[in-house]
């Protein structure tokens, strides 16, 4: 039994066994698939994750026998609907170590910040009350963000500073992906109004200090925004502990459904905060005139909500917690370290991200020198192996590492390390390979 790191918290605890990984496989009926005459290599859970039966079985059980609208009927279907829905909502909040009332439901993380930029803008408008001053912005005032985020941790932003005046900054990283810290300290100043910032990079890995980022916004009394996508379905997640105001994560990437996410926030800052999107199910008294909002988190829960979802986002919760974060993140950091150890290996091929021996998430975003990424991409599914080609919504970070595109594989606990042996076999052909097909095109 491997007795490993954790990822963000260094606690040395077991690791998943192969045993254990092999029989969690058998939950996946996708995994059990064949493509281009190869078995499926699924390296791409990064981007979304595989479901397991539960979770398929979760959602369907609920359409087959409990599916009304919530909040609004009382006949038994509605009730029982209503009760699915909320204790969907108690389970997923205990995941990530918050209350139940601090948890909103959103289609997805994109759509959770661009909530926070929506509300922040909303209350600069200066009509909604004195409670809402905190989050008004305009000009002089400051966002800060990191030059590492997706683009749903950047846009949203560009934004609301668009809208508002105010200014969008952002903590430069060094030439193996960390952020440069000293910056940070410096950037972070009384004009800081939010400070938001992934918890762990998509593209390289890298995982960020909440616990030295947070002070440095508390001494300024800037509000802190973290994306959890990459950290929730991967690391043990205490939101409380990481003292944070707002975070988002999304439940395609941690074996749910897609359309299903949710925002985190202090239950004051929610009930401060004015709604977004506007309508039923999110308002007490309506006139012709004028409407009074519900307090969190159904003020933010206009219309009919994503309900399936949400109770298949519990089912994948359980899933994961009975399965043990500590240990899936165990499992992830040996399929990282081997994943990056063997690419760093092969002539040509760089590998964004901390070096092997150093902490990151199990995944690992390369460059192979003279072929395009897609090229690669095409050349590994031909082989049966899935993994991600582009700018992974991250263009700014591409930019600053002088690359347009790189390739990327990203483990999850149903991964194995003989997947991540192929996969880097197959990595040290790409070169090979086309240059052999370029050298037959010219003659």
């Amino acid at each position: 039994m491997a007795m490993v790191s954790t990822p963000a918290t260094g606690e040395i605890h077991a690791a998943l066994s192969g045993d254990e990984v092999q029989r969690i496989r058998n939950d996946f009926p996708v995994l059990e698939q064949e493509v281009n005459g190869k078995r499926l290599v699924y390296l791409d859970s990064g981007a979304t994750s595989q479901n397991p039966r539960s979770v398929l079985e979760a959602e369907q059980e609920f359409y087959e026998l409990r599916n009304a609208a919530v909040h609004r009927g009382a006949h038994h279907l509605a009730v029982q609907a209503t009760d699915a829905f909320e204790d969907a909502r108690a389970t997923v909040a205990a995941f990530v170590g918050v209350r139940d009332d601090e948890l909103v439901w959103t289609a997805n993380a994109t759509a959770g910040l661009n909530l926070l930029a929506y509300s922040f803008s909303n209350a600069s408008v200066g009509t909604v009350g004195s409670a809402a001053a905190r989050f008004t912005l305009g000009p002089g005032d400051e966002v800060l963000v990191t030059e590492m985020e997706h683009h749903a941790n950047l846009i949203p932003w560009q934004e609301l500073c668009r809208r508002t005046g105010a200014a969008l900054k952002f903590i430069p990283i060094d030439d193996d992906g960390a952020l440069r810290l000293e910056e940070a300290r410096r950037l972070v100043t009384g004009r800081t109004k939010v400070l938001s910032f992934t918890h762990a990079s998509n593209v390289l890995g890298t995982i960020n200090p909440v616990s030295e980022l947070v002070p440095m916004a508390r001494e300024v009394g800037a509000l802190v925004v973290l994306d959890a996508c990459q950290s929730a379905p991967h690391l043990p997640l205490d939101l409380k502990a990481l003292d944070v105001d707002f975070a988002v994560f999304s439940g395609h990437k941690m074996l749910a459904p897609t359309g299903i996410g949710a925002v985190y926030g202090r239950k004051e800052l929610l009930d401060a905060m004015p709604p977004f999107l506007t309508g039923g199910s999110m308002i007490t008294t309506v006139t012709m005139e004028e409407a009074q909002y519900l307090p969190s988190p159904q003020r933010f829960e206009a219309g009919t909500q994503p309900i399936s979802q949400a109770v298949a986002l519990a089912a994948a919760a359980n899933y994961l917690r009975e399965t043990g974060m500590q240990r899936i993140a165990g499992w992830e950091a040996v399929l990282g370290e081997r994943l990056v150890a063997g690419l760093g290996a092969i002539d040509g091929v760089r590998v964004l991200g901390p070096a092997a021996g150093r902490e990151r998430l199990g995944l690992a975003a390369f460059d192979v020198d003279g072929v395009h990424a897609h090229d690669v991409g095409q050349y590994l599914d031909s082989l049966g192996i899935a993994v991600r080609v582009g700018h992974h919504c991250a263009q700014p970070l591409h930019r600053r590492l002088g690359l347009t595109a790189t390739t990327r594989a990203s483990t999850y606990l149903y991964n194995t390390t003989e997947e991540v042996d192929m996969l880097i076999d197959a990595v040290a052909q790409v070169r090979p390979y086309f240059g052999a097909v370029t050298a037959g095109a010219a003659k």
